[in-house]
């Protein structure tokens, strides 16, 4: 059956918030994004003094009769942000799970609304094998949910390289805003070279890692037949009939600790955002909860 969470109520819940860069952007002019360099703005930053070929319209002449010099208001400027969300449709995101595959959706969907309602760029990037299906570049509300409409019907099968999809993607301009990768990372392919490939495109990387509750804490016991669901080979030597005992699933439950501290660890060196939840939480406590802590929302 399928699922879903995008309706009127859920976006008009998001409206309050905002996403926030780290770092200053080189990018578009227009925007909502205070930046460290002056432009227009109202809002006053500083002062510097007159130099020949200034505009003299700011200059700024109450200080002019207390000092006998020429000096310049100068403002901050504000900057229009480009959002890439990077969505793995590979099938152990959703194939046999519809309610995580409408979650993974519903994470994209939401992020790309907050960066529309604050006047950003925005493109969706369905990774699916080693090419990332990018639309064009969404500027606008009507823009964002005819692309929104689409991106509830696809489907969730097969792997994703997420280092080939990521750095094959053609609309990755440096220095100009924030790139999102949703994923659960249970993959073979390097996605950390397709992280620092956005870090050395001066990007600020936000990873997002969707889990169900079974890929958590599995309650498997007994003899049971495990299928890779990204597998289309069943004689693949990854799909096993195995006798699930309390050792092994204390042993998964270590992995899986290592393996999310391992992401966080790599995350934190490159100050790359990482945030991992299951999909039993509403995605409002992870925009108001997990992200503001991150410090990408406001």
């Amino acid at each position: 059956m399928k699922v879903s969470y995008l309706n009127d109520k859920f976006f008009s819940r998001l409206e309050t918030l905002a996403l926030n860069l780290r770092k200053d952007l080189l990018g578009y002019f227009g925007g909502k994004h205070l930046v460290s360099t002056y432009g227009q703005t109202v809002e006053f930053s500083d002062y510097r003094e007159y130099q020949l070929g200034d505009d003299i319209r700011r200059i700024d002449w109450n200080l002019y009769s207390r000092f006998e010099k020429y000096f310049l208001k100068l403002f901050t400027d504000e900057r229009q942000m480009k959002v890439q969300i990077f969505l793995d449709c590979s099938a152990s995101m959703g194939k046999d799970n519809p309610k995580k595959a409408a979650y993974a959706v519903a994470a994209a969907a939401a992020m790309g609304f907050l960066s529309v309602h604050n006047m950003d760029k925005l493109s969706f990037n369905i990774m699916k094998g080693n090419v990332s299906d990018s639309t064009q570049t969404i500027i606008g509300k009507n823009a964002f949910f005819r692309e929104v409409s689409k991106l509830e019907n696809v489907e969730f099968d097969d792997e994703a390289d997420i280092e080939s999809c990521v750095t094959s993607c053609p609309d990755t301009s440096s220095g100009n805003g924030l790139s999102i990768i949703i994923s659960d990372f249970f993959t073979e392919t390097n996605w950390k070279k397709a992280v620092d490939y956005l870090c050395y495109k001066h990007r600020q990387v936000l990873l997002v890692q969707i889990m169900s509750p079974e890929e958590i804490d599995p309650s498997y016991d007994g003899r049971v037949n495990l299928i890779d669901s990204e597998s289309v080979d069943l004689s693949d030597t990854k799909n096993m009939k195995i006798r699930i005992t309390r050792s092994m699933q204390l042993a998964y439950a270590e992995a899986l600790k290592d393996f999310k501290a391992e992401i966080k660890d790599f995350c934190s060196r490159r100050n790359v955002g990482f945030v991992s939840v299951s999909t039993d939480m509403p995605i409002e406590k992870v925009l108001f909860g997990e992200l503001l802590k991150l410090g990408i929302m406001s």
